[in-house]
């Protein structure tokens, strides 16, 4: 088959039901009947000479050539999405940049990132949080320009990205002011049975703070595992235990008297990672900031 003999409608169909798992959410995106969405399905595996889907039970399954095909329509739809967003923003003068970040990393390293474009007029910032693959899936499909993270992707030759270093930052203990004097508390040594709020299980610095009470023999009290760095903050706010986070979560608070550092990790570290795609369109706020 010739690349004119491809018809891109078809392909569109079969994009979307393979997204969705389902002809009739397809079609009810597309404003079609399912009979129509099956039908061009149909003629596009006539054209290729293959069958894109299975069937089990009430699901469709996507055949090995399926897989295949849809990878390729990810990058054609997904260009054709960042096309348009760009054009749109062409046309009107302005730059826009998109950029997702995990749930487990401090906003306040987010925003501390992109301060040097707060202030330019010309940009449109788009910011979202949420897991890693999802955000990564979005990336490959050119729905976000930059996913920003506090772990390294592993190599996958099917999902080239490009994962940059950003720095890193030492752990801290906090807490109140008004509770916590003493500022030599030794980590992890001084922390059995002490009450503690900690990053959950799923963020990159919980393994190594238990490996390191599993070596010492200590056992801290743990009264609270929060994924969310943003309610970390509270909680090492209005909880009076001590906290184990990195100092950027609560600067504020810092600043202003509310929370102090009672001890300092020698150890451990949190670092911060830009993934981006290799074929990504060039946006030159997004390259300033990646050589910051």
């Amino acid at each position: 088959m010739n690349l004119n003999q491809l018809n891109f409608h078809h392909l569109f169909y079969f994009w979307r039901v393979a997204k969705l798992g389902h002809l009739t959410r397809a079609a009810e995106e597309l404003h079609t009947s399912q009979s129509s969405v099956s039908a061009q399905i149909r003629q596009l595996e006539e054209r290729i000479g293959e069958e894109l889907f299975m069937r089990e039970s009430r699901r469709l399954i996507l055949t090995d050539t399926g897989q295949l095909v849809q990878a390729y329509a990810e990058n054609i739809f997904g260009l054709g999405q960042e096309m348009l967003g760009r054009l749109q923003g062409h046309s009107a003068g302005i730059t826009r940049l998109r950029v997702g970040s995990v749930a487990t990393l401090s906003r306040n390293y987010q925003e501390n990132w992109i301060r040097p474009l707060l202030s330019d007029p010309t940009v449109v910032l788009t910011l979202e949080s949420g897991l890693m693959e999802g955000l990564l899936n979005r990336l490959v499909q050119h729905q976000l320009d930059v996913v920003l993270t506090n772990e390294t992707v592993p190599a996958d030759p099917d999902r080239p990205l490009h994962c940059k270093f950003l720095g890193s930052q030492s752990i801290s203990l906090v807490g109140p002011a008004k509770v916590w004097k003493s500022k030599n508390v030794r980590i992890p040594e001084d922390l059995d049975g002490v009450d503690i709020a900690l990053p959950g299980p799923r963020h990159a610095l919980r393994a190594q703070f238990d490996a390191l009470c599993a070596a010492a023999g200590v056992s801290p009290k743990v009264r609270a595992e929060v994924d969310d760095m943003a309610m970390l903050r509270l909680i090492a706010r209005d909880s009076g235990w001590l906290t184990v986070l990195p100092e950027v979560v609560v600067q504020d608070e810092l600043g202003a008297g509310i929370l102090v550092v009672v001890g300092h990790s020698t150890v451990l570290q949190e670092r911060f990672y830009a993934i981006t795609t290799p074929r990504r369109h060039r946006i030159e706020v997004l390259e300033q900031l990646l050589t910051l």
